[in-house]
This record gives C-alpha cells, structure tokens and sequence, in this order.
C-alpha cells in the first residue's frame, strides 16, 4: 500500500438493527473504521460478531425490514452512500464497490450462462454494446484464470467447479473496475488447495489493479498472509484494529489475544489440545452498555461490567501509530506478552 494513500472508504458510527417480533437485535453497535487506496484489511471475529452485517449494512444488501441501519456515515470519497436513493445506491453497488459473497453456488444464477451474469453489469452501469461486453467478459475471465475463457461464456454455473465459480464471483465483483472490493468469507467453502490458489490470485490482482479491498473472515492465517491492517470484531462492534503485524506480535485485547491462541501450532507436543474460548457470545438483544466481552474475560474488574470502552490510540515506540483498541485492561508491554 503506498504511503499517504488517501481514505477511499470512511465509516464512521455505523449503527444496524434488526428489528422482530421478539424484539430489537443490536448486530452493528458504533463501528467505525476507514479504508485507504490500495490497502486490503482484513475483518475477524467469530461467528455472530457482526463482520458480515456491518459490510452488507454499508452498501444496502440487508432485507428492510427487519434490517434498519439506523446512524452513523459511510463516505465513499466524501459522499455519504447511506442518505443515497435507491437508484443511486444501485449505481454504486457493482459499478464503484464490489462484493463477492462466501457461496458462489447460492450467488450465481442458475438459468443463465456466466457469460451473461457477467456481461449484465457491464451493459447496465458502462452502458457497453453486446460485443464489448463480450469482449470484456473473455478479458475478465482470463485475468482470474480461466483457461479457454471464450468457450466458457456459454458454460452454466454448474458446469464449474467450486474454484472456478469463486473465480466467476470475482470476474463479475471487477467488472466494472469498482473502487472497492468486499470479499465475505470467499474461500470457506473451497478445499485447502483451491483456497490457495484463490488468495494468490487476489494478490496478483490487487498488485495489478491497486484496488482497495476488505477481506471478511474468520482465518487469523489467512489475514497474516494477505492484509495491511486487521479490524477485529466482537458483539457488532470493533475491539481492536491495527496493523497486521502489531496486532499479531502484540495484541492489546483480551478477545485478540484469546483468537490468536486459537491458531493450530505446527509445533509443540502432539498430545496438546487446541484451545477454545470459554463462555458464550453476547445476545445482542439491547445496545451493550458494558464490555461485550467482559463475561468471557480472564481480566475484566468491576469498570468493564458497568461500562462500555471507546476506543482509544496505543501511543508506543514498540506498537508504532495506528493502532487502537476498546478496552481497560492495559495489555503487557511487547517484551512482556510472551511471557504473560
């Protein structure tokens, strides 16, 4: 990512809920975070912590009712989307932000051909002729690594496998060169080896088109590998947010540091258990007026279960700048956290 790149994408105190007859689920509680040209971040947290929502909450996937995205701003460079008409959000979704979702299978259209599904928004936000959409469509499917990509404009989603439909997904996410890209959990479905091949091919595409990207998922080794920066997700609001390679090194977040020991270690005894998470995710059936986290946590006192953290800036020479987290408990210094 370049240095001084500019925010392509700023949130700021999103807020969504989902309003039923049992009452108000609180999924996005105040969560802010900003996205810079060329800088993929990756989004974590476990089941239920509010990654998914809170990016479909930005660009009005979520069914209303009973989804209402009730504050906040999401700026894409300058504008806020939220106040957008619909027709004016369907100009954006596609054209100028991107998404691919986590089961291609359940995302393309069964009747119709990829060729179609992908030359469909090309037609409608580039305005092109069928022949340059066509054109475009084989230009888009060679670039994510379909052989014969001309013959299988005609082929039927079925007709992939689960790689190659992924691989469709993001045909169609760039094909109108959006300005961001948003990836939900796009290899969790797939094997090992075609998860691989998947994350090799973002790399090369974002080195080749410079695009920024968020990156939904809940594999801390996927996030080392691929992202500039890490928000971290718990009870719909952010916990943590920093660099990669801070965050990992040293975690400032009792819920970060209890994710990352969660990660298999290819070394150590082979009779050693995995670690897990004791206790429960919060039910988010009013807006979390102490520490979401604090019923799980081996650190919470009696501020954490009476109070909600902001978030606030770790100013240290050892954790560099840009890195914040939402919490009282103060984590041990770097040299210390190993030992802690």
């Amino acid at each position: 990512m370049p240095d001084g790149a500019k925010p392509v994408l700023e949130v700021r105190g999103l807020k969504t809920v989902f309003r039923t007859r049992s009452g108000a689920v609180h999924a996005v509680n105040d969560v802010s975070f900003s996205l810079r040209e060329g800088e993929l971040l990756g989004v974590v947290g476990e089941s239920g912590s509010g990654k998914s929502v809170t990016m479909m909450s930005l660009i009005g996937l979520l069914p209303s009712p009973p989804a209402d995205v009730c504050g906040g701003q999401v700026l894409l460079r300058g504008v806020d989307i939220l106040k957008a008409t619909p027709d004016e959000l369907r100009r954006v979704r596609g054209a100028r932000i991107g998404f691919v979702f986590q089961d291609p299978m359940t995302s393309l259209n069964p009747v119709f051909n990829v060729g179609n599904q992908i030359m469909e928004p090309l037609r409608k936000h580039k305005g092109m002729s069928k022949a340059a959409a066509t054109e475009r469509a084989v230009e888009l499917l060679e670039l994510v690594g379909i052989p014969d990509a001309r013959r299988r404009l005609k082929s039927y989603p079925h007709q992939f496998s689960g790689g190659m439909r992924q691989r469709v997904m993001i045909a169609i996410a760039l094909a109108c060169d959006p300005e961001v890209l948003i990836a939900d959990e796009p290899t969790t479905a797939l094997d090992v080896t075609i998860q691989a091949q998947i994350l090799e091919l973002v790399k090369e595409l974002r080195q080749k088109l410079g695009m920024a990207i968020i990156w939904i998922t809940h594999d801390l080794g996927v996030i080392a590998g691929i992202a500039d920066r890490i928000l971290v997700m718990y009870g719909g609001q952010v916990v943590e947010q920093g660099p990669v390679r801070e965050v990992f090194h040293a975690p400032q977040h009792p819920y970060t540091r209890a994710l990352l020991r969660t990660i298999p270690k290819l070394h150590g005894a082979r009779e050693a258990r995995l670690e897990a998470i004791e206790g429960q995710p919060p039910i988010l059936t009013a807006a979390p007026a102490a520490c979401p986290f604090a019923p799980r946590c081996a650190h919470a006192f009696d501020r954490c279960r009476a109070e909600n953290p902001a978030r606030h800036s770790i100013d240290s020479r050892a954790l560099g700048e840009g890195h914040d987290v939402a919490c009282f408990w103060q984590a041990p210094a770097p040299q210390e956290a190993a030992h802690a």
